[in-house]
């Protein structure tokens, strides 16, 4: 049985439920333990499950992204939480030199079966030290895997995922999403990490969409749906391993591929995908591949510097528009938000 609740509270059931099936979860980070619970996702794990399971820490990422490391590797399954990804940059020679390698140097014998959730994303005047995507850079790294779900019945069973993987995973949720409502499901389901998720059936063009983009992408194939050019979207839920499968299927039924990325175009996921499907598919595309990315300078805090910064909805619609030829007028989807640019909708309150 499913039934409606926020991105933030399937992520808090989840680990609920984690911890209640496997006495070797736990739980710590900066903040787990904040009356705010971290967008409400640890809320109540520590009066359940005691101090020595749910904990916050001292401010000292590297030191303690080595403590999981070492903890992993006896045995127990540590969830740590940053509440930026930017924070957790301080521990990039723990998790690159140390976590992702373990498996490879010890000839698959064993394994660092840790989750690092990393909140990342746009908005709020978080500015350029607070809101930084940084997918690519873990994707780079043979031996990590990393996930970015969508909706919240992703993050529930997307994350029972990876703390049960026996490999490192980085968890990155975006703070537009925890507000989003879902249907999702009361049982601990697990989602197998690799695969897409086809969202919105199409013959004109493959929508690729990750993390918040795929919402962006699914209010433009709306939009379009209505003018009568059906687009496909595909959710790709998890960036490694990525659903080349499902990627170069869709774009074999469509001809046209337009790849979104929540990070900086230059070294992008959106590039790679452009790049393999160039390679993969080149005698069934119709057009260029394109991508939306964000803009190769740093995010500004003030709404001046952010405005028109930000893929939207109405880009996409454009980008689609020019690969087929045809001119649509994509105002209308601007102009029905009615309010702040940095913010995705006025359900919206602020990060916390």
């Amino acid at each position: 049985m499913s039934r409606q609740i926020t991105f933030a509270k399937a992520i808090n059931e989840c680990l609920h439920q984690s911890m209640a099936e496997d006495p070797n979860v736990i739980v710590y980070g900066l903040g787990v333990t904040d009356p705010k619970s971290i967008f409400g996702t640890t809320a109540g794990l520590e009066a359940r499950f005691g101090k020595e399971r749910v904990f916050d820490m001292p401010t000292a990422e590297n030191a303690m992204t080595g403590v999981a490391i070492g903890a992993a590797i006896e045995g127990i399954r540590p969830v740590m939480v940053h509440q930026r990804l930017d924070f957790f940059l301080l521990a990039m020679d723990q998790l690159v030199n140390g976590a992702a390698k373990w498996r490879y140097m010890f000839g698959g014998q064993d394994s660092v079966p840790i989750t690092i959730r990393l909140i990342m994303g746009r908005g709020w005047g978080q500015g350029p030290t607070h809101s930084q995507n940084l997918q690519a850079w873990f994707a780079h790294i043979p031996g990590l895997k990393v996930v970015m779900p969508a909706s919240a019945e992703d993050a529930k069973g997307l994350l029972a995922a990876s703390i049960f993987d026996d490999d490192p995973v980085l968890f990155l949720e975006h703070r537009w999403l925890h507000n989003v409502h879902g249907d999702v499901p009361e049982t601990l389901n697990r989602t197998p990490l690799g695969k897409a998720r086809l969202v919105r059936e199409g013959d004109a063009v493959t929508i690729v969409g990750m993390s918040y983009m795929t919402v962006e992408a699914i209010r433009a194939a709306d939009f379009l749906s209505n003018l009568g050019i059906h687009c496909e979207v595909l959710d790709l839920r998890t960036i490694r391993p990525l659903d080349w499968d499902a990627v170069f299927a869709s774009v074999s039924r469509t001809g046209r591929l337009l790849a979104l990325d929540t990070g900086h175009a230059t070294g992008s996921v959106a590039g790679e995908i452009v790049a393999r499907v160039a390679m993969e598919c080149w005698g069934k595309l119709k057009a260029a591949p394109q991508r939306i990315a964000m803009p190769d300078f740093p995010e500004g805090t003030s709404p001046a510097l952010t405005k028109g910064y930000h893929p939207r909805a109405e880009h996409i619609v454009d980008a689609v528009a020019r690969m087929l030829g045809r001119t649509i007028d994509a105002s209308p989807l601007g102009a029905q938000r009615g309010y702040p640019h940095d913010v995705p909708g006025d359900w919206f309150n602020g990060p916390f």
